[in-house]
């Protein structure tokens, strides 16, 4: 025994001794495991982060390359507006790609600060010394970001350095757009001879540069230049006759109809007015694109070429314009109430101004093409804002309507003060020799008032549209209706629909054409877009339309697609698996308002905006939650007790108070009932959860009904009760088991009252069963001679008289009374046959 004690104890040592030893190995391997690491991070965190500040050194260097050269690209086009809007879309497009630049170096330094924070600061004087491993990773992060921070220096600088740029074009445009309008040139009698002289030479020049280049496309390009203008005939064809079968009668006024209405009136115009100047615009530009294709043109008539068809496109839309709203042939398609007189006068004028403004473009293009002398250029544009200025108050002096008496009666007093001013300015402008300002005036009278009065119309047919019923009316709500079948409350919904979409196509299209008109170059549109698209900052809240316009979108697809899964779950799931139609409510329900909430959510998230600006408002919201919104709060909260607990559900026969009837809907905040009456009553659900309901089908449809039935006192009252218990056991729908009963309840005032007690399986149709038992039990005691006595009625009681307050009246109408009875009993004393007993005076 000592033997083996001696053996076991050293078989312990031992053991002890070997799991000693393997603690030391595996405490040595994992602190040696770990300074691996440590110094693989290290090593990690020196290299990591050295691709990065290459690579973003190289494209800060070639971003500022790309600087250097558009600041000499703008040096040398400091007259050209186009390309400095070209050149400050590029400098913008730099910086963007600089923030990007900036934006790469965020996770590397927020690494770098989060290991700094972990390796902490460096032991102080007198502390035990680190690791040299901790000492070195310190050191190298610290380099990091100091070169990290040195890089984003350069960046910020050049940053700035665009910026100034970007401010330098805008003063430079800023500077070219007044000195067009401000510049003065010397009017004087000698530059009539000079223009006079050198519009013989520039014409001359003209013929001969238009005579060559038709010579040499009839020598080399003919069948090319045949072949393009076939091609552009047959675009322009396409739209001609497809706006012929699709708009019909709508393409062209019908001098047959007596009374158009105004609607018609609209449509006609605006239809005849787009349809043919888009087919002349797309005939005009396809033959330009093909003979450039087909090199047809040179650049000097390529150039004149496209000023000319720029001309002849506004002339032809302004003169178009003029006789869809003024139609001097037709007065009933008249848009405008004139004279036809007038209508025709007017007609006149306004193609002659724009035919005179289109000249003076064409003529000027045409002499910057062939270098004219500057005096020409002035003549001529002098000679053009004159007449055109003239021919505006020419339009203002016109009289266009017919007063109550006949007489002629001028435009409105406002239209017309704005008409004669701006002639007056056009010929002021020109005879002072502000050439440019004359010009610029000039151009916008015809393009923008084009412009607005197409806008006008628009917005005119917009408002015809949104008129109740009148959408119905038009040709191409007809065909809509034929076409889908739609009845006329969804085709005046979709009237409305198109009103607006009209005002937003007008404002999409009226308003950039406008702005290209007052010398804003589509840049200009792309900035402002671009600024629009990105967002701007309000306070401290960042508002961005298009990232709302983003929320928008994905809140409606989640709207929809959460109802899409509702309508699937519920139709092709749940109604399979024969689930019960309260559990599919509420998980309907459930899976509504989780989907509307992670759909809003999302929605926030993708508009860009930060929850976190909203604790003011959830704050102002819960203290309206506080005084005003308890009722509210208190059935939303109910009405997700009532979906959870589900102590009834769609379908259940409940009893709330005096109202009875069908559960039909349950939601958030009120429950549906309807009564057996098919009234809908809205119940709030604070008013079932804090009050009695009771529930006839709460877990099953099961119960009893109960039949009161009186039985007269001299019937058989035995015999009674087996009848109704017989009639109550042969009716099919009563069940056998629990077995019907009849209780004799009570000997009631005026019958025997008996109770007929039984259950039936659905308790919904219990009044069937009711009207059948009734009905058997009526025959029966019929056929049996047992009555069923009635309710005995109570009888009248007059009230007391009161005492009147004139005692001797009283006394005297008592003792009238009393004689009156005397005399009475007297006469029937009188009257009485011999040997009948008197009865007593019943008084």
């Amino acid at each position: 025994m000592a033997c083996l004690f001696i053996r076991q104890s050293d078989r312990e040592s031992l053991t002890n001794h070997v799991f000693s030893t393997v603690r030391r190995i595996a405490a040595t391997l994992f602190i040696f495991t770990a300074v691996l690491v440590a110094q693989a991070a290290a090593q990690d965190v020196g290299k990591a982060p050295a691709g990065v500040v290459s690579d973003q050194q190289e494209v800060i260097s070639s971003l500022t390359a790309k600087t250097d050269a558009l600041q000499k690209k703008m040096e040398l086009s400091a007259e050209d507006d186009a390309g400095l809007v070209d050149i400050r879309l590029q400098l913008e497009q730099l910086s963007r790609e600089l923030l990007q630049s900036g934006v790469a170096f965020r996770p590397r330094l927020m690494e770098i600060n989060t290991r700094l924070e972990q390796l902490g600061k460096p032991p102080a004087e007198g502390q035990p010394a680190e690791p040299a491993v901790v000492t070195s990773e310190r050191e190298k992060l610290n380099a990091e970001k100091t070169e990290i921070n040195a890089v984003l220096g350069v960046a910020e600088n050049l940053s700035i350095r665009i910026d100034k740029l970007i401010s330098q074009i805008t003063e430079i445009r800023r500077d070219l757009f007044q000195n067009l309008l401000t510049k003065r040139y010397q009017i004087n009698f000698a530059l009539g001879s000079e223009v006079v002289d050198a519009f013989k030479t520039e014409m001359n020049d003209l013929y001969r540069t238009v005579a060559s280049w038709i010579r040499f496309v009839a020598s080399f390009k003919l069948k090319s230049m045949l072949a393009a203008t076939f091609f552009a005939l047959g675009a322009a064809a396409v739209i001609i006759i497809g706006g012929r079968r699709m708009f019909g009668r709508m393409f062209e006024p019908d001098g047959r109809v007596e009374e158009p209405s105004y609607l018609s009136r609209l449509s006609v115009a605006f239809w005849s007015t787009f349809m043919q100047s888009a087919a002349l615009v797309v005939f005009l530009g396809v033959t330009y694109y093909l003979f450039d294709y087909f090199e047809v043109l040179r650049g000097d008539i390529g150039a004149m070429l496209w000023s000319l068809f720029y001309v002849i496109a506004i002339v032809f839309f302004v003169s178009r314009l003029g006789m869809a709203v003024l139609s001097p042939r037709l007065p009933k398609w008249r848009l405008i109430p004139v004279e036809s007189r007038a209508a025709r006068w007017l007609m006149l004028l306004i193609t002659a101004t724009a035919l005179f403004t289109g000249l003076d473009y064409f003529l000027s293009s045409v002499y910057r093409v062939l270098g004219s002398p500057l005096a020409l250029t002035v003549g001529e544009a002098l000679t053009s804002t004159v007449v055109i200025g003239v021919l505006v108050i020419l339009i203002g002096l016109v009289k266009p309507f017919v007063d109550e008496e006949g007489h002629p009666k001028p435009w409105p007093r406002l239209f017309r003060y704005i008409v004669l001013t701006l002639g007056g300015v056009t010929i002021a402008a020109a005879l002072l020799g502000y050439i440019g300002l004359a010009r610029f005036v000039s151009q916008q009278i015809v393009i923008t008032g084009t412009i607005l009065a197409t806008m006008y119309i628009g917005f005119l047919s917009s408002q015809a549209i949104n008129v109740e019923d009148a959408f119905i009316k038009t040709t191409v709500g007809r065909r809509i209706k034929r076409m889908f079948t739609l009845d006329d409350a969804t085709l005046d919904q979709l009237g409305l629909v198109t009103s607006m979409v009209i005002n937003l196509l007008v404002l999409i299209v009226g308003v950039p054409l406008i702005l290209f008109t007052w010398g804003f170059q589509p840049g200009d549109m792309i900035t402002w877009l671009y600024r629009i698209g990105s967002g701007f900052q309000i306070g401290s809240f960042t508002f961005s339309p298009a990232g709302l316009l983003s929320g928008v979108m994905v809140f409606a697809i989640g709207y929809f697609v959460t109802r899409w899964f509702q309508g699937w779950l519920d139709g092709s799931v749940m109604a399979r698996g024969k689930v019960d139609a309260g559990v599919r409510n509420s998980i309907r329900l459930a899976i509504g308002y989780a989907g509307v909430a992670i759909a809003g959510l999302i929605a926030v998230s993708a508009a860009g905006i930060d929850l976190s600006n909203l604790a003011l408002v959830a704050g102002a919201l819960s203290l309206g939650i506080g005084f005003g919104l308890q009722n509210v709060v208190s059935n939303f909260v109910s009405g997700l007790i009532l979906l959870a607990e589900r102590p009834f559900k769609v379908g259940d026969w409940i009893v709330a108070g005096a109202v009875s009837g069908t559960v039909k809907k349950i939601s958030v905040r009120a429950t549906e009932i309807e009564t057996f009456q098919r009234q809908s009553v809205i119940l709030p659900n604070s008013d079932l959860i804090n009050s009695a309901v009771g529930n006839w089908t709460h877990r099953n449809k099961l119960g009893r009904v109960d039949i009161k039935i009186g039985v007269a006192y001299d019937s058989d009252a035995k015999r009674a009760h087996e009848i109704m218990l017989d009639i109550v056991r042969a009716h099919p729908m009563v069940l056998k088991n629990p077995e019907p009963f009849v209780l004799f309840a009570n000997f009631g005032p005026a019958a025997l009252e008996f109770e007929m007690r039984f259950f039936l399986a659905d308790l919904l149709g219990s009044n069937t069963v009711q009207n059948d038992i009734r009905f058997g039990v009526l025959e029966a005691f019929e056929r049996e001679n047992i009555a069923i006595p009635s309710t005995a009625r109570a009888h009248e009681v007059k009230p007391a008289e009161k005492w009147p307050a004139d005692d001797e009246q009283v006394e005297a109408q008592v003792a009238e009374l009393e004689e009156a009875r005397s005399k009475r009993a007297a006469q029937a004393a009188a009257g009485r046959k011999p040997g009948r007993s008197k009865k007593p005076d019943p008084e």
